[in-house]
């Protein structure tokens, strides 16, 4: 039964219609024509019909009840975070995986649902697990009610000993979402500790938070070509990055089964050693070189004569073989230009800050740079030398890509930065007041299993054509609220209506909008 509007102005009439069968054929009955259209309208008696039609309408009794304040909420939960995020929790496989492996172990509260709980957190509030005990109050999450903060500790605890096998299950169970995986990108980066750091993890080392003072530790990630999280690796914050990179590959080639895959890394992996033992297990890499630091590039490579081809409108390359060593050197005409005004700039200050004496600039590295104490002058033959660099990096390689591949490909290993920088921003990661190893462990893998579940849910959105924004999508999820009332003895819950993206979001992910009022059986 429906309402039409029939004929043409200025006689047009507002019907009653139903749909009946007659036969094999659906046909229209109309059962009332309620009078014309701009009538009604003039007179106000459509409004009036359709509040004595509401009265016979629970639904939207309830929900109007509520509306003017008639009913109490007797509670009210977030229901939003849940909808989106337990889907993808379910369809990417990391439910199921925490659920196999934890078959045989006996513990009495649900671990797969605390994991869970503490992943949607680090989403929506980040902070710690203490603080992620009281969010839960406000949020509706199947199977988390009896949780308490001591559950979540254990929990992570549990997490942080079975991270490997975590990763290596959901690898194969998702193995099919890489459609290749011919090249892995591989960086590091430090998390500076609130708490004391825990049994071994928390060192003083080279932190790139710039934050010397605290203990940290180093977070690896692998992505592979697409840019999917594959893997994240921990060490205590004293690891050198040019140690890092070999266990990941070991790793990855033993438990991941990866044995033809392209390694590219940043210029802190490159060693000696590090590129004789790759070469030694038979595997391409791409990895940058230090210019200023190693011999060869700084004289050999970059003093090679030779033209530069034109990769793209800022990027130029060149190859360059060093006694069968295989270097691309490339330039970036943009960053030159910024990098030749940067140390002008620097120049011009250091000149006006000799005036005043040279002794208080030596500790300013800027300045250092360009400056010879001894003479209180500036020291040209460096300003010289450090032209020669302006927009450049060169990668060593040996892989069997164009040298234009290997550029473009280096370049993708933005990715990771991308990853980490989303990591620190968004979900502000930090190793909180953990005692044990395993539990910071658990925690800071956590935040990598939120970053599988956000990922999955920006492609599935961008599929679709929608470039959301993450406050937004975060801001109007929390918005979607299930509110508990009770009319006449019985208990009904109300759906907040959808703000903003929300819409779209549980569409990208296929779940379908609650509706707006159920009963509680």
């Amino acid at each position: 039964m429906f309402v039409r509007v029939k004929g043409t102005e200025p006689y047009r009439y507002l019907q009653i219609v139903e749909n009946h069968r007659e036969g094999k054929q659906t046909r229209q009955r109309v059962l009332c024509t309620l009078g014309r259209v701009d009538r009604l309208t003039a007179t106000g008696s459509t409004d009036a019909l359709l509040r004595s039609l509401a009265r016979f309408g629970q639904q939207v009794q309830l929900v109007e009840g509520y509306r003017k304040g008639q009913l109490e909420a007797r509670a009210v939960r977030q229901i939003g975070p849940d909808l989106v995020f337990g889907r993808l929790w379910r369809t990417t496989g990391i439910g199921k995986v925490l659920t196999d492996l934890l078959q045989n172990r006996r513990f009495e509260f649900p671990v797969e649902r605390a994991v869970y709980l503490t992943v949607l957190h680090r989403l929506f509030e980040s902070g710690s697990d203490r603080a992620c005990e009281k969010w839960k109050r406000d949020l509706r999450v199947p199977g988390t009610e009896d949780l308490e903060l001591h559950h979540l500790y254990r929990a992570m605890r549990w997490l942080g000993d079975s991270k490997d096998s975590v990763e290596e299950a959901l690898f194969h169970r998702r193995r099919d979402l890489f459609s290749e995986f011919t090249l892995a990108f591989f960086d590091t980066t430090s998390i500076y500790f609130e708490g004391q750091g825990g049994e071994s993890l928390g060192k003083r080392g080279n932190s790139k938070d710039h934050r010397p003072d605290l203990l940290q530790m180093v977070v690896g990630a692998v992505l592979n070509e697409e840019g999917r999280p594959v893997s994240c690796e921990m060490w205590p914050g004293n690891h050198a990055d040019s140690k890092a990179l070999l266990p990941v590959v070991d790793r990855m080639k033993e438990k991941f089964g990866l044995k033809r895959v392209c390694w590219v890394a940043d210029r802190g992996m490159i060693s000696k050693k590090t590129i004789e033992q790759l070469e030694g297990r038979e595997l391409e890499y791409i990895l940058g070189a230090r210019m200023r630091l190693q011999k060869e590039v700084r004289e050999e490579v970059l003093g090679r004569a030779g033209r530069y081809r034109e990769v793209r409108e800022n990027l130029r390359v060149k190859e360059v073989w060093v006694e069968g060593r295989r270097y691309i050197v490339c330039y970036n005409p943009y960053e030159a230009a910024k990098d030749a005004a940067d140390r002008m700039a620097i120049v011009r200050s250091l000149e006006d800050k000799l005036k005043d004496g040279a002794v208080q600039l030596v500790g300013n590295k800027g300045y250092r740079r360009f400056l010879c104490a001894e003479k209180g002058a500036i020291d040209r033959k460096k300003v010289e030398v450090d032209a020669r660099y302006d927009g450049k990096f060169v990668l060593r390689t040996n892989a069997s890509l164009h040298a234009d591949e290997v550029a473009v490909q280096y370049k993708r290993l933005l990715l990771v930065e991308q990853f980490f920088r989303t990591a620190k921003l968004l979900l502000h990661t930090r190793p909180v007041f953990h005692q044990w190893d395993a539990t910071i462990r658990g925690h800071v893998f956590c935040s990598f299993l939120a970053l599988v579940l956000f990922d999955e849910l920006k492609r599935r959105a961008r599929e679709r054509g929608w470039n959301l924004e993450w406050n937004d999508i975060r801001h109007d999820l929390q918005s979607l609220n299930e509110v508990e009332v009770r009319e006449a003895g019985d208990t009904y819950l109300l759906r907040t209506p959808l703000q903003g993206v929300a819409g779209k979001v549980l569409q990208a992910v296929g779940v379908a909008v609650p509706p707006p009022v159920r009963p509680v059986a």
